[in-house]
């Protein structure tokens, strides 16, 4: 019998997780398991070094749903989406961090805001982490809605859901994952922006720090706001034939 098509595509990129990635599968099939729909997980393991591909390969035999691309070297978070979105068959893409600092369980919450809108981005208004991190994340916010011109309170938050046409064939570049709500609009789509729960690191480390955040992010900013002024918007339509001939 042939595997129902997912209606749902969870897109999780993962890099030396293998303390978090147990839990992980646990919860994940928690929370679909709720949507009542056929649905399917990728994790996009970025070249781990540690034994997350074996917990992988493990868990692969033991849940169905369950697929697991592997990339060739570590190319970071943006490469490993459009990986998962290329790869995803589902109607709906969800996307979430494999460190669980993003809670699974609030998935089914926000499926039906999609009847609304074309994508939903989470807002960790709340944000369980450090001092110094929150006030890196307010910086990089404001400086990032003023050089793009938008008002996301939290672009970069990876707790997002999508209708599969938003993403599908959307090229992305280095540090893309910032601005997806940017990328989807500029495309002609409608965005939610809704508070989420934020939980602290279930287990490892943060792979994001200072430096590889705040330098490389501002070529990024310059980019995205030549994009926005330079991005082709058009309708096109082609005319009917008239005349006997067209009846022929």
């Amino acid at each position: 019998m042939a595997e129902p098509v997912p209606y749902l595509s969870l897109v999780i990129p993962c890099y030396n997780e293998q303390d978090n990635v147990p839990e992980l599968l646990r919860r994940v099939e928690a929370a679909l398991g709720r949507i009542g729909k056929p649905f399917e997980v990728l994790i996009v393991d970025d070249g781990s070094t540690d034994n997350t591909p074996r917990l992988l390969a493990e868990g692969m035999r033991r849940f169905p749903w369950l697929r697991v691309l592997r990339m060739a070297r570590n190319s970071g978070q943006s490469a490993a989406f459009e990986a998962g979105f290329a790869a995803a068959r589902g109607q709906v893409i969800a996307t979430l961090d494999a460190d669980l600092q993003n809670d699974p369980e609030e998935i089914p919450r926000l499926l039906p805001l999609l009847q609304e809108v074309d994508m939903v981005t989470g807002w960790r208004r709340d944000r369980q982490d450090t001092a110094f991190r929150r006030w890196q994340s307010r910086m990089a916010n404001r400086i990032r809605n003023w050089i793009t011109e938008e008002t996301v309170n939290d672009s970069a938050s990876s707790l997002k859901l999508y209708r599969a046409e938003v993403v599908k064939g959307l090229k992305l570049f280095r540090g893309a994952h910032r601005y997806f709500p940017t990328l989807a609009k500029m495309r002609g789509y409608t965005v939610r922006e809704e508070p989420v729960k934020h939980s602290p690191r279930f287990a490892g480390t943060a792979k994001y720090g200072f430096r590889n955040r705040a330098f490389v992010g501002i070529f990024d900013l310059i980019g995205v706001r030549w994009m926005k002024k330079r991005y082709l918007r058009y309708s096109c339509s082609e005319l009917r034939r008239e005349g006997p001939e067209a009846t022929q």
